[in-house]
């Protein structure tokens, strides 16, 4: 099988772990036959840097004429003083804005080799954390209006019906294909969009009588998730509270260096990408976790290229990698042998097995 991905390095450690990434994907073509035709594409600092504009539009065509896309991170202090409309972050809104992408999958799992990395007292941990967070990702104040006038700022959260239904059904499906249950997070005690949110989640329910759908509100759902997580199954919410909740989740698990994400819209071309940032401070060090670009990697396989067992490997390789006592800096601990992010890439390939 041919795909053509488009690769976007991005800025800071974003070079570094997608090319680790690529690095297995290479592997898994390789084992199981496929060809995947990459096509670099500047986009946040970088582009910036080099156009004057964090996403250009031939750049975006790019990644819209590709089967899908892979993204390392973009963004850093060296780009805080460019006008707001020009951040590196805005050609990410942008990206996910052209390629339709409204609905960001973030799983939280903790992977039983790195339970003593969370930060969570163990009774907690050995519990189970595995639930996944439905985020709306091209809705919600992110794009709204924002307007400064003086000594006065503005920014508008604005939701429709049909842009909640369609994120809704998202957390309906993915909790039917898991453990049925659906926790809806919102603010409907102040806001009157998260009022219309409810709305909408419990006129959905009726089509999804296997689901059980429950209510909670963003400030409790913050301290469930460190308090119970294991009462989650999916979560689903509008964009600025996706934002910040999944972040929360990833760190229970033990390292934001270990969580992937996909974010998807009304067809396969999907946009595949780890959850943390640029991070410049270690840029170029040779230290960058690469595991949440590479299952970044196995979350495209799987879910825009229907490469279940190519996807399976990759997180098999990963997990015996784990195995090893092997670490990156991020989730090193007392006993464990240090290793940098290319010979993470090295190690997690030469683990590679056809499923």
């Amino acid at each position: 099988m041919v795909k053509n991905i488009a690769v976007i390095r991005g800025d800071g450690i974003g070079p570094e772990i997608i090319s680790e990434a690529l690095k297995v994907l290479d592997k898994v073509a390789a084992l199981y036959g496929h060809t995947f035709n990459y096509t670099d594409v500047d986009m946040g600092g970088c582009a910036i840097d080099k156009y004057g504009d964090p996403l250009p539009e031939h750049e975006l065509n790019k990644c819209l004429s590709s089967d899908s896309v892979l993204l390392g991170a973009v963004g850093g202090d060296k780009w805080n003083d460019v006008p707001g409309n020009m951040r590196p972050e805005k050609g990410l809104l942008r990206l996910r804005a052209g390629m339709g992408v409204y609905s960001n999958n973030r799983p939280a799992k903790i992977w039983r080799q790195l339970s003593d990395a969370s930060p969570l007292k163990k009774s907690i941990v050995d519990e189970g954390i595995d639930f996944i967070i439905v985020r709306e990702l091209i809705g919600g104040i992110y794009f709204g209006e924002h307007k400064t006038e003086g000594d006065t700022a503005v920014d508008v959260l604005r939701y429709s019906e049909s842009e909640i239904e369609r994120i809704g059904r998202i957390g309906f499906e993915t909790a039917r294909k898991r453990g049925k249950k659906l926790c809806s997070v919102e603010k409907s005690n102040v806001l009157d969009s998260s009022r219309l949110w409810k709305k909408v989640m419990h006129r959905l329910s009726a089509e999804y009588p296997d689901v059980e759908l429950s209510d909670m509100l963003v400030d409790n759902c913050a301290m469930q998730i460190v308090k119970n997580p294991a009462q989650f199954d999916v979560i689903v919410t509008e964009n600025m509270f996706g934002d910040i909740l999944s972040d929360e989740a990833s760190m229970i698990t033990g390292s934001i260096g270990m969580i992937p994400s996909s974010s998807l819209g009304a067809t396969s071309c999907g946009l595949y990408e780890p959850i943390h940032g640029s991070a410049p401070d270690i840029a170029g060090k040779d230290i960058a976790n690469p595991v949440g670009a590479i299952l970044s990697a196995a979350m495209m396989l799987r879910f825009s290229f229907d490469m279940e067992n190519e996807a399976t490997a990759i997180e098999n390789a990963v997990s015996k990698y784990l195995d090893s006592g092997l670490r990156t800096a991020d989730i090193m601990s007392e006993g464990m042998t240090l290793v940098g992010c290319s010979k993470c890439g090295d190690l997690i390939c030469d683990n590679l097995r056809k499923e």
